[in-house]
């Protein structure tokens, strides 16, 4: 076992004209899949880029929103994921600051559970 931090914001994310938004690499599997813990600062954003390959953006902290390529805002919060895929343009921000971990690899696919295996609350 083998416990570690991976919010550490080593380095600040200036590109795409990006602001109060740092990444930390978390993980790599063979080259082919990056994982990355990504804080955004309340106020900052993340600038318009495409994504390099298949991407999924998993909010685990705080709240914000996303867009894609066409502009629109759609909020998020701890729990929710967003997907992109190879060459999607996108962006995101939050007015109180949110913490995500940035799966990357080709050909990601969704597990979706079968309405019979989702817990459901008693």
């Amino acid at each position: 076992m083998e416990i570690f931090r991976f919010n550490r914001a080593e380095r600040v994310i200036d590109r795409f004209d990006s602001v109060g938004a740092t990444a930390a690499p978390v993980a790599t599997g063979g080259g082919t899949v990056h994982v990355t813990c990504l804080v955004i600062e309340p106020g900052g954003t993340l600038g318009t880029h495409p994504a390099p390959v298949d991407q999924l953006f998993l909010v685990i902290a705080g709240e914000g929103w996303v867009a894609g390529p066409d502009g629109r805002q759609m909020a998020i919060s701890a729990g929710d994921g967003v997907r992109w895929e190879a060459d999607e343009e996108h962006t995101c921000g939050s007015a109180v600051g949110l913490t995500a971990l940035a799966l990357e690899g080709s050909s990601l696919d969704l597990f979706i559970p079968h309405e019979h295996e989702r817990h459901r609350p008693s």
